[in-house]
This record gives C-alpha cells, structure tokens and sequence, in this order.
C-alpha cells in the first residue's frame, strides 16, 4: 500500500474512534481513496469551501424553517447543489471533494454538505437516513422540520417523507426513521453505498475492496465484512491472503455457526488449490 494510503487510513482510523467523529474528515478521506491523486492540500481546501459556504449564510437565521430555507437558497438555488438519477451511475457521487466540485451527488453527499455547512453556520442541523433515501432535518426532530438536497433543497411535508418511506419499503413509516443520524452511521451508509456500485462492476474490485476495508476500521462493523474482504483478494488473485482471510473469519463463527465454518473453510482450501 502507498505511504499515503496508509496514513490516510491511519487518520480515518482515528478519527472514527473519536469521542465525536468529524463526518466531513471522514467522508473526505473516504474521497481521497477514491481519487488518490489528491494530496492534504487539497482535502484542507475542501474544509475551506464547506467554511466559504457556511460564510455565505445569512445573519440572525432564527427558526428551523428559517434555517431549512436559507440552505435552499445558498445552496440549491444559488449553488447548485442537487442530484439527478443519472448521478447513481458515477462513482463521484459518493466522493465529497467530487460532490463539492461538481454541486452534485447522491442524496447522503449532498446532504453531508447540507449539514457540514449548517453546522459551522449554527444551524440546528441533523441527518435522517430514510430507507432509501438521505434527507437532512432542522430544530426539534419532533417537529420533522426536513429538506431533500437531492432535490435542492426542496422542503418535505410530513406526507412527502412517509410517502419515501413507503415507496423505498412498501410499508408504513416507523417513526424511528426519522431520528438523527449518527455520524458513524452515515459513514458506512456512504461505504455501503460504494460497495453496492462496485458490485455491479466486477473490474472495480479495487474500490469495493478499499470500500470495504474503510469500513473495518470503523468501530463497529459486521463481522461478515472480513469474509467479504476475503472473496474480494481471492476475485483479485490474491489466493493465499483471502485464503487466511476465510480461515480467520471461520474461526470466529465457527462457536454459533459451525455448518457455515466448515463451508468457509472448504472455500479457502480451493483458494489455496488454485496456487497449484
């Protein structure tokens, strides 16, 4: 791995375990693996762009639809930032230094942007990670006071958000949807996000496999990410690591699942046979 791979994961790494993880730092570094070509300086001008715009605020916003409409119109009208269904084909959507060059994105980029520049402005600002789609919330989360950034910024009554839910899940709206997201959260919803791009790409195993591998260093994961981690060395031709891989994670199951241990070991025995 590149010296500065390494010290970005390192960064990631501790920035995760933070008493509060910084959610632009992380998605920023997520964006330097993306594009490795970009150095600290330019992850440092994109903290000053999310500061630019947040000077860009009106004084004295009062009111969380204040707050709500003030964004749309820095940043939706003005800006423009939102997204189109064109942009779930690029990669870039989920990059934040991407996002913030292009002002566009998937819904959680532009709403990473939304919050980032609230945040330093004073807003009371939130995420709500909605099935399907990402939305950001102002004031009391009781109030549901939410705007769509994908839409630039368009102000959701309480029937537009139940009306995404129920369509992303063909179920009544659970009022626990509608809680603030955890920055954490977010991070790995936007690594979910990655890998499920490059899954549909079977020559992008590179991105799913650093996709995955940010997401290991997050402090809570599933534990099924390091057999992922696994098939994707073995797809790469790395047959002995994704072979140690598979061995390791069908140790850790192997107490609760000991059919699936068994199976998994199976599979790293035929990684190995392929070194034959």
């Amino acid at each position: 791995m590149h010296p500065e791979s390494t010290e970005r994961r390192r960064r990631f790494a501790e920035e995760a375990r933070a008493d509060r993880p910084d959610l632009a730092t992380l998605c920023l570094l997520i964006g330097a693996e993306g594009e490795p070509a970009l150095t600290g300086p330019d992850l440092d001008a994109a903290q000053a762009e999310l500061d630019r715009l947040a000077g860009l605020l009106p004084f004295g916003v009062g009111g969380a639809p204040a707050w709500a409409a003030a964004l749309a119109e820095l940043l939706g009208a003005r800006c423009g930032f939102h997204g189109s269904l064109a942009d779930y084909q690029r990669l870039e959507s989920s990059l934040l230094p991407a996002v913030l060059r292009r002002r566009r994105g998937l819904p959680i980029l532009l709403s990473v942007v939304w919050i980032e520049v609230a945040r330093r402005a004073g807003a009371p600002v939130y995420g709500v990670a909605l099935p399907g789609h990402f939305v950001v919330g102002f004031g009391d989360p009781a109030e549901r006071i939410l705007a769509d950034p994908f839409a630039a910024g368009r102000l959701l009554s309480g029937d537009d958000a139940d009306l995404l839910v129920t369509s992303a899940t063909g179920a009544p709206p659970d009022p626990a949807a509608y809680r603030p997201a955890d920055p954490l959260d977010i991070v790995q919803r936007v690594l979910n996000n990655i890998r499920a791009w490059a899954a549909t790409r079977p020559e992008r195993t590179d991105v799913a496999l650093w996709a995955v591998e940010l997401s290991l260093l997050l402090p809570a994961h599933p534990a099924r990410l390091r057999y992922d981690r696994a098939q994707l060395l073995v797809r790469r031709g790395e047959f002995l690591s994704g072979a140690a891989e598979m061995e390791e994670y069908a140790r850790v199951v192997a107490a609760v699942e000991p059919a699936t241990a068994e199976a998994i070991r199976g599979k790293a025995r035929a990684a190995r046979a392929m070194l034959n």
